[in-house]
């Protein structure tokens, strides 16, 4: 059986512990503030995000893994044992990650390293990640692992409702004046995956609205199959999360086990503080 390394960036969420269980490597976005820059997950958590960006009113910016970074991490992976490396990543529609580790594969000429675009983010990248290191596991070869990661995001949709547009506002993506009425109006966004990106699917008044069509959607999304994977990704919310989940458990048959994951300052920095949303992978493997 060929030993495969399986690699993926911070935007996937993955908590720290899951991705050691499963040996999966996580290489970081950078988020920057000023003069200093951190390691998203491993030196900064949303928590400490927002603490610094209220301080500071203002946004920092991230940066997708350099080309160097994957090279490290891809070396690292070879002088363990490993015979080849697959490596996921965040959708090329939203960062520069994907050419980074595509880049950094080039630098390995007689390595097998198989670079993949996961044309997703947060948990949705997240669940392909773990069902190749399960398949790797199990014995699956490289191909092998790469189509059930594909089949599993075929399957994973993602509903999140913001709760608050000002981080938005600061980042330019929507008009000052316009993020104020909202926020006056108490209009919440819906977000889902389109085309590889976060993309806006409806507007709703009220927060609990937004959970319950969040919730609505995802009911929807499933097209009565059973739900097969399920995390609740928030930003700096857990006790949100918490209360998400259970409106969840009563309007869905869901796994047992549901994980909670940060969003993760790469990707949070965007959508905002007190972000709650879902993502799951429906029917099972090959279509049932």
């Amino acid at each position: 059986m060929q030993k495969i390394a399986v690699i993926t960036d911070t935007d996937a969420s993955l908590p720290l512990d899951l991705a050691l269980k499963h040996a999966i490597t996580q290489v970081p976005i950078a988020v920057q503030f000023g003069e200093k820059s951190f390691r998203a997950v491993y030196d900064i958590d949303d928590a400490e995000t927002f603490r610094r960006i209220d301080q500071d009113s203002r946004l920092p910016t991230t940066a997708a893994p350099s080309p160097g970074q994957f090279a490290e991490a891809y070396r690292a992976a070879f002088e363990a044992g490993a015979e080849s490396v697959l490596c996921f990543t965040v959708s090329s529609e939203v960062s520069a990650t994907h050419a980074a580790a595509r880049d950094a594969a080039g630098m390995f000429p007689d390595r097998t390293i198989r670079v993949v675009d996961t044309r997703s983010l947060t948990m949705g990248q997240g669940w392909m990640v773990l069902a190749a290191a399960e398949a790797v596991a199990d014995g699956a070869t490289i191909e092998e692992a790469i189509a059930t990661a594909q089949d599993v995001g075929s399957r994973a949709h993602l509903f999140t409702a913001l709760a608050t547009l000002k981080y938005l506002a600061m980042s330019g993506r929507v008009g000052q004046v316009a993020a104020g009425i909202a926020n006056v109006l108490n209009v919440k966004p819906i977000l889902t995956i389109r085309d590889g990106r976060l993309d806006l699917l409806e507007q709703v008044r009220t927060q609990t609205k937004a959970w319950d069509r969040a919730i609505e959607h995802t009911v929807e999304a499933t097209g009565g199959k059973p739900v097969e994977r399920m995390s609740i990704v928030h930003v700096n919310a857990l006790e949100a999360a918490n209360q998400f989940e259970a409106r969840l458990r009563a309007a869905l048959d869901c796994p047992a086990e549901i994980i909670h994951a940060e969003l993760t300052p790469g990707l949070s920095v965007h959508s905002g503080n007190g972000m709650v949303g879902v993502v799951i992978v429906s029917g099972k493997y090959g279509g049932k």
